[in-house]
This record gives C-alpha cells, sequence and structure tokens, in this order.
C-alpha cells in the first residue's frame, strides 16, 4: 500500500546474539537487506548486559568484537551513507546470564552483583528472596545508582555517537511473576529502604500492595522521562523509543490498559509515557502467531486488538507496531505488516513497522531448517514484490518512502524543564514533591517527585518563566530556583541561593559569592560573581572519574580576613563516593603549579607544614566530600575556608579531586584566585 503522505518507518530489530552487527560483513548485509526490503532504519543492539558493541560509552566492550573494531560506529557509517537511520537499542535492566564472571573488572556484574554489599548491590529480587530470572541477573530501577547507570549509559551513546535514535528494550519489571498481575520483583534491600524512606512505612510490603506496586511503576517512568530529556538536551532531533509489552488480549477485551499484564504486572505504563510525552515513539513487542483462530488463545485477534489500541492511543508522540517474525511464517508476517501500517477502525495510521528479527526471519530459521539469508530473501519478496505469499496488489512495501517526521521536534511550540533539587545543608531531596509555578499566572502548572539522585523534570510546557518550590522544610522558603522554557529546548533549573553558610550551597548551578569576615573600615573586600557550571558533562565513565560543576566567585580580601569557597564536583564516574572509606572518599587535595602536588598552601591549611589554620581535613587536603554517600550522577559541594595573607597581591590555589588512597581524579585546572588589598 502507499505510505501515509507524511512518511512512515520501517525497521528490522537487529540483535547482538548472533550473526548481524559483529564485523564489517555482517554489516553490509544488514544494511544491505533493510535497502532490499524498502525500509529506512535499523534498530540495532548494542548494549547487551553490562556490555557494549561499542567503544565510546564507557562500557566493556562484548565478546566476539574484533580488538580496535567499533560496530555502532561502523554501521551508522555504512547505513547513513545509504540514507538508513541508526537506533540504539539498549537492554535497560539486564547485567549478565552466565555463570562465568565477565573478564572486565570494571563490569557492573563484577562491581554491583551478587558479591557486592549493601548499597553497592544493585541486583534485583523477587518477594520470594529469589535474585536470578532463569539465567538472566538483573538491577532493580528502584535503587538510585542502578537507574542513574542505565541514563549514564544511554545519554553515552547519544554524546558520543551520531544516532538517529535511541531504543529501549527490558524497560520493565520481569516476567517470571508468582501469578498473573502479580508483580513480584523490585525487592533489593536499598529499594525497600527508599521506598521505606519516602513513605514513613517500616514493614516489607507485598508484591501486591498499592502503594508499593505503584512506587516501583515509578520508578520505571522516572527512568524514561530521564533518559528522554537528557538524550533530547543532547540531540534536540532524536528519537526516543521504548519496547513495549503486548502480552495476551489487549484493552478492547480487558477493558483497559490498567487491566493489562503490561500495566499491572511489568508496571510498565507505556500509554502513560506517551500521554505525558515522555518517549517520541513507543514500538510494540506485538509478538503473536498468526495462524492461530480458534478460542481460547486467539492470538490473531490479540494482535489486532493491541494494533487498534496503539494506533488510537498515540497522544501527541507515535506508535510503531512491532511483530515476530520468528513466529511467523513469511505470508503471516506480510498479512500482520500490511495490517500493522493499515488504518484503524477511527483512522488512524501508526507510524511504522519494525519485524523482529533481521537474524531470525521467520519460523523455518527459527527451528534451524533454513538459513537466514534464505528467509529474509524469501521476506523481502513477500513484502516488496507480488508473489504467493499475498494476494493483494501493490505489494505492503512496494514504495520506499522517508522516515515519518517528528512534529514536535521538528516543529516545536513546547520547551522542557530539568533540574536537582538539593536543601540547604547541600544533601539532596530525593523523593521528594516539587512545584512547578507559572510565572504569568502564579497557579501552579506541573508537580512531579524527584528521582533517587534529587533528578526531576517536565515534558512539553508552553514558553515562559517558571519557578520551582517544595513544601520540604529542609529548604528556607521552599524555593527552589527558575528558569525560562524556550520552544523546543531542555531549559535548566537555576538555583535561588541563600547565603552560603557553613553548609553547601543547595543547587547544581553557580554557587553565590563567598561570605568574607569583617574587615577594618579603612579596607573594602568584594565578591566576584559565581561560575556557571558547563553545559555538558562527561557520565557513566567506568570507576571513579569527577567533573567539574560550578564554583563561588574569586574573592577580593583584606590582609588576614576569611572568606568561605564553593566548588562543585560531578560524580561523572560509575562508582559512587563512600564517607570515611579509604579508597572510596573523596577529597580535594592542592595540586599543581601553586602551591604544587601535596604541598602546603598560604592560604589555608590544618596548620601543619606551615599552613594556616583554617580548619582544612589536612594541610594538603583542602575538603572532604560533604555527603555519606556521593553516588554516580550526583554532585558534591565542597566547602573550605580560605584566610588572606598578611602581604597585599594576587595569590592562587590549584585543587584537584581524589579518591584518597586510591586515585586522582580528572585535572580540570580548578583554580581559586585571591587577590589581597592593602590595608
Amino acid at each position: 500500500m502507499a505510505a501515509a503522505p507524511a512518511g512512515q518507518f520501517r525497521a528490522f530489530w537487529a540483535d547482538a546474539f548472533g550473526e548481524g552487527l559483529f564485523d564489517q560483513a555482517q554489516i553490509d548485509s544488514l544494511v544491505a537487506a533493510t535497502k532490499a526490503v524498502h525500509a529506512n532504519a535499523i534498530v540495532a543492539q548494542v548494549v547487551r548486559r553490562g556490555d557494549c558493541l561499542c567503544l565510546r560509552a564507557g562500557l566493556p566492550v562484548a565478546e566476539g568484537v574484533a580488538p580496535g573494531f567499533d560496530p555502532l560506529q561502523s554501521l551508522i557509517n555504512t547505513a547513513h551513507a545509504q540514507g538508513i537511520e541508526i537506533h540504539a537499542w539498549v537492554i535497560a535492566t539486564a547485567m549478565w546470564n552466565s555463570t562465568t564472571l565477565p573478564p572486565d573488572p570494571n563490569h557492573i556484574f563484577n562491581v554491583h552483583g551478587p558479591s557486592a554489599v549493601g548499597r553497592q548491590n544493585w541486583l534485583m529480587t523477587r518477594s520470594d528472596g529469589q535474585s536470578k530470572l532463569n539465567d538472566d541477573w538483573l538491577l532493580d530501577p528502584g535503587h538510585p545508582d542502578a537507574a542513574a547507570w542505565v541514563v549514564n549509559v544511554t545519554t553515552n551513546v547519544v554524546r558520543n555517537y551520531d544516532v538517529d535514535g535511541i531504543n529501549l528494550d527490558r524497560i520493565r519489571y520481569p516476567d517470571g511473576n508468582l501469578g498473573t498481575n502479580v508483580p513480584s520483583w523490585g525487592y533489593n534491600a536499598t529499594s525497600v529502604a527508599r521506598f521505606r524512606a519516602e513513605t514513613g512505612r517500616t514493614d516489607t510490603p507485598a508484591n501486591t500492595d498499592p502503594q508499593w506496586t505503584q512506587w516501583r511503576r515509578d520508578q520505571i517512568t522516572g527512568i524514561v522521562r530521564r533518559i528522554y530529556l537528557e538524550s533530547t538536551a543532547l540531540r534536540p532531533r532524536i528519537r526516543v523509543s521504548v519496547d513495549t509489552i503486548t502480552y495476551g488480549n489487549g484493552p478492547q477485551t480487558l477493558g483497559s490498559f490498567e487491566s493489562t499484564r503490561a500495566y499491572a504486572e511489568q508496571l510498565q505504563d507505556w500509554r502513560g509515557w506517551l500521554r505525558e510525552g515522555i518517549v517520541d515513539t513507543a514500538m510494540l513487542m506485538n509478538y503473536k502467531r498468526d495462524t492461530l483462530t480458534t478460542e481460547p488463545g486467539n492470538q490473531r485477534r490479540m494482535y489486532d486488538e493491541w494494533t487498534e489500541f496503539a494506533k488510537d492511543n498515540q497522544y501527541r508522540r507515535s506508535s510503531m507496531i512491532g511483530t515476530a517474525l520468528y513466529l511467523n511464517d513469511i505470508a503471516s508476517s506480510v498479512s500482520q505488516a500490511r495490517r500493522a501500517v493499515s488504518p484503524s477502525g477511527f483512522g488512524n495510521l501508526a507510524a511504522g513497522w519494525v519485524g523482529y528479527s533481521y537474524r531470525t526471519p521467520d519460523t523455518l530459521t527459527n527451528a534451524g531448517t533454513r538459513t537466514g539469508a534464505a528467509s529474509r530473501n524469501e521476506l523481502i519478496r513477500g513484502l516488496t514484490q507480488p508473489s504467493q505469499y499475498d494476494t493483494i496488489t501493490p505489494p505492503v512495501f512496494t514504495d520506499a518512502p522517508p522516515v515519518s517526521p517528528m512534529t514536535w521536534k521538528a516543529q516545536p511550540i513546547f520547551g522542557h524543564l530539568r533540574g536537582v533539587a538539593m536543601a540547604d545543608d547541600g544533601t539532596p531531596l530525593t523523593g521528594t514533591v516539587v512545584h512547578l509555578i507559572d510565572d504569568s499566572s502564579g497557579l501552579t502548572a506541573r508537580s512531579a517527585t524527584t528521582d533517587g539522585t534529587a533528578w526531576f523534570g517536565f515534558v512539553d510546557l508552553p514558553v515562559g518563566t517558571y519557578r520551582v518550590t517544595t513544601d520540604s522544610p529542609r529548604v528556607s522558603g521552599g524555593a527552589l530556583g527558575g528558569a525560562t522554557v524556550t520552544a523546543g529546548q531542555v531549559s535548566m533549573v537555576i538555583p535561588a541561593f541563600p547565603v552560603v553558610s557553613p553548609t553547601p550551597p543547595p543547587s547544581s548551578s553557580p554557587p553565590p559569592s563567598p561570605s568574607p569576615s569583617p574587615a577594618p573600615a579603612t579596607c573594602q573586600s568584594s565578591d566576584g560573581p559565581g561560575i556557571a557550571p558547563p553545559a555538558k558533562v562527561a557520565s557513566g565513565m567506568g570507576g571513579f572519574h569527577a567533573s567539574w560543576f560550578g564554583q563561588s566567585g574569586y574573592p577580593t580580601l583584606c590582609p588576614g580576613q576569611t572568606s568561605t569557597a564553593v566548588v562543585a564536583f560531578y560524580n561523572s564516574g560509575t562508582r559512587g563516593w563512600v564517607a570515611n572509606k579509604m579508597g572510596d572518599v573523596a577529597y580535594l587535595g592542592t595540586w599543581e603549579p601553586e602551591p604544587g602536588q601535596d604541598k602546603a598552601s598560604t592560604l589555608g591549611g590544618d596548620g601543619a607544614a606551615g599552613s594556616p589554620v583554617t580548619g582544612w581535613p589536612r594541610y594538603n587536603r583542602v575538603a572532604v566530600q560533604p555527603a555519606e554517600w556521593v553516588g554516580p550522577n550526583q554532585v558534591a559541594w565542597f566547602q573550605f575556608t580560605i584566610v588572606a595573607p598578611s602581604v597585599p597581591g594576587t595569590y592562587r590555589l590549584a585543587i584537584r579531586p581524589l579518591i584518597e588512597g586510591a586515585q586522582w581524579m580528572e585535572d580540570y585546572g580548578v583554580f581559586w584566585f585571591v587577590t589581597v588589598r592593602a590595608t
């Protein structure tokens, strides 16, 4: 049939558990088959189980990839040359599935798997204590560091590769539950502790407890929302898609979406994601056999019910119908593809079709009785040419349309907003309700709950200026900050700062000017402006890493006068910083060229090695992390006191973050310039 005037998305899912992506010859064949079937995109599985078919995502390289070869970059180069889009497919919650440990010591299973204790353990467990689903180890979406890792990995792909889209798979709680619509997973100890802290409960909730069920569902939604906003901030035209569950009958039979297994058991509220606008495309895994036509178990009816529902519930975004090539013969797959791109009963069109999978294009290949190449040739013929597989003319994919556009991104009328909520003492406000106030009306436009790292976000806001507030008593006056929303852009909340006190400032933007100590009236001090954070920071790099994230301004002081300085560093690694634990605790140390690595400074210290007494942890350690735990994707506000020497002039103090007893982290050339006036 002819494509819709606006275009039509057509793609193979290309998995990474067999032939397809591991060398240039395989990639050439994949692109050629995509072109031959008149498709215009490939959804390529690059992040599997804590590893990647890529070199620049901060993950171990998947086994089977030749040294130095970057499958994702090669695929992008080859496909883009043919006008084919590449959408990077990420398995969000998978950690590992083998009794043999991953060879890379920094693999998340080695660092955060069953051998890890306390908060370092990210494993998802079931309500009966089981921590493994068949051969799969999974991470718990309710664990804040595990959730941040998923975001970091995904955005690293977006940041480092010219992908057209990002595709999230297994962005849900798993199968293997203790009954239909009995969501039994999510009992990682840290996740349960978070639930208790945020709700005030002290019990271990039953797996069907309504409050616990909704809390877990919200954790998945929070990851999707954050990936959408952070990816869109990096690439405003990127397509963020999710692979969605369609188990059993559709809502037409069950009565409502909330009664489906997708929502009630897997806790995947994908209709809600489309309605909120935190995904661009729902790619339905509408995996049904098309030959069963008798009750019960009429899978053809199930397929059609979910297809109709998806077409009629796209809101301001889009849905595509994914079909299970491996479960069907060629004729059945062609029939499903035709129904996928036909109008619904209400005249609504899906944005396109995706076939699972390139590697197993029919039941014969799946059974091992015909090669994938031979079956693909038949599938291509059935979809693009008159054949015995389809009696309708013209063939379903007789043309070769462009990809359907995302008008909400190509011609935006709304903008988005994100931020981090911090208390007055510099600690994150996790699980806290924040309110978005429209400055033009003074009314509350939206409310949201911060995630496990205190991040929050709002999608599809009318352009204008907004304030963010909270009812938390940990924020003086309740003001968190404000921002201007621009069409098509993701704005960042600029915090409302209190005067610097003995605690760190409360947010992730320019800190306030330091507060000098009193000085004689004959000498006038002044404060320089705070220095804003960069537009982008690195994230999700394996091990210990830090990125500079802003600081207070440089002071002009009188001799002997003291001032409080503040500098923020973002934990851009995969390992958290733990207070009072050698090998895990973060400090700021003195650095080159003034006063030199581990040297004493004339601007502050603990009194040793000739340094003045200003309360530093040691003469060569300027400050220690302010919080007990600074997890991946969190900001630490280091605070320290400096004192003006007695001789007027300009002085410098170089500082660099380190993990005490382990390693120095990145050197961003951070200096404190202090000008000393004459009295």
